[in-house]
């Protein structure tokens, strides 16, 4: 069987990924905007750094289960992945809605966070794999604009099922559905894709950057490439403002007045605008390369959230909320493509999971930085803090990262203006 890459060339396969990043999506989003409100309301938590927890217990999984499971999927594949990520989602509906206390939320995220790092991972593999260099950033964009829509998605519906029925259990109703069929799907329609990934890899065997050992692509991924290291900080300091959007933005629009329903269109803006408008930023590097975007992205995401506590008004914080999503839209899926288009084919499922780990760990080190902030001084405080890490962040990525574009770094490698490789 030939292993060709290309979206049009597998365009079965691809849109069914797609799908399955947008289930994945609507997983996480049902948790958005209900469970920091069912925490304060029903479990009775006062400490914003105790409801942040939930966040601190599934970003340092997520992060785990992304850099191991990018190394498990190098050898086992990505559909065996891809299942045991549903398999291990099938509790969550059932401890949030039988939850005494919040302890139990926080160890339903532990396997939330399983999820997300297996079947979120595997998905973008996936679309790597059958995309191909030359549509990689687009593939991407698409990958993280299902995602991302399907938790713009989740957050909207949670929402309007909360308002009209109550925080529990009519919600998780929804997410067990969601769960339910995206486990049939990756059993019976989703194909092995770790094949094509192989036969690229063969095409570029004699490159001195083959077959790299697994702490070696750590230590290269973390700190040893300047660019690698670039996307890695700022991968996990944007996921500040995740975090903040998920802790903190239903806390301060409730008790600035808004209804459940209101903070689920705020919070569904900022994920529906990330969401789509990756359609667009992923081609968009493809074009222009991916350092312009994503440096780009870090200023506007963190204008976006320093608006937020600058401006008063139900329709100002949906133009906000619109704000940080475009961003995270021209950032996010170009991280990853920076980091696919440094690691070679060989061992890119395992440098594509070390990113993912020091991003995704950003949700832990976001979450306590914004619950402690929140208790100590005040929840507006935390969208401070939060705007001025990524402005920080911005500007080491403006420094340090060099443009990976296939095309663009050999044109200027033959010119001399950059080195082909970071020395390590």
């Amino acid at each position: 069987m030939s292993y060709s890459q290309g979206i049009r060339r597998n365009w079965r396969q691809f849109a069914l990924q797609l799908l399955t990043v947008f289930a994945v999506g609507l997983t996480i989003g049902a948790e958005r905007n209900v469970v920091p409100v069912l925490g304060r309301d029903v479990l009775g938590v006062e400490s914003v750094l105790v409801i942040a927890s939930f966040v601190v217990s599934f970003g340092f999984v997520k992060a785990l289960l992304n850099l191991y499971g990018g190394k498990w999927s190098e050898t086992y594949g990505r559909k065996p992945i891809l299942v045991a990520g549903w398999l291990v989602a099938l509790p969550i509906p059932v401890i949030l809605v039988l939850a005494p206390n919040w302890w139990w939320i926080v160890a339903g995220n532990v396997l939330l966070g399983v999820n997300q790092g297996l079947a979120w991972s595997m998905s973008v593999n996936a679309k790597i794999d059958l995309a191909g260099s030359d549509a990689r950033g687009f593939a991407v964009g698409l990958d993280e604009a299902f995602g991302y829509g399907g938790v713009a998605v989740g957050t909207w519906v949670t929402g309007v099922i909360a308002a009209q029925y109550g925080l529990r259990p009519e919600p998780f109703y929804f997410l067990a559905a969601v769960i339910v069929l995206a486990l049939v799907a990756a059993v019976l329609f989703v194909d092995e894709t770790l094949p094509y990934a192989r036969a690229e890899a063969d095409e570029q065997a004699d490159s001195e950057d083959a077959d790299l050992p697994f702490a070696e692509v750590l230590k290269r991924a973390t700190y040893g490439d300047r660019t690698l290291f670039a996307a890695a900080q700022a991968g996990s300091v944007e996921k500040f403002v995740d975090a903040l959007v998920w802790i903190a933005y239903p806390l301060y629009l409730t008790a600035a007045g808004l209804s459940l329903a209101q903070v689920g269109v705020v919070v569904g803006v900022y994920g529906g605008v990330w969401g789509v408008l990756q359609l667009y930023t992923g081609r968009l590097a493809d074009q222009v390369g991916r350092r312009p975007p994503v440096v780009a992205g870090m200023f506007v995401a963190g204008a976006g959230v320093l608006l937020t506590v600058l401006v008063q008004g139900y329709w100002l914080w949906i133009g906000t909320a619109a704000v940080t999503g475009t961003g995270m839209a021209l950032l996010y899926p170009n991280l990853i493509t920076v980091v696919g288009d440094a690691a070679h084919p060989s061992w890119r499922a395992t440098g594509l999971g070390v990113y993912r780990m020091w991003r995704d760990a950003g949700y832990g080190f976001g979450a306590i930085v914004i619950g402690v902030t929140a208790d100590l001084v005040s929840t507006t405080a935390a969208f401070y803090v939060v705007a001025a890490a990524m402005f920080a962040s911005g500007l080491v990525t403006l420094a340090w990262m060099r443009e990976t574009h296939p095309d663009r770094e050999a044109a200027r490698g033959e010119h001399g203006t950059v080195d082909a490789v970071d020395a390590d």
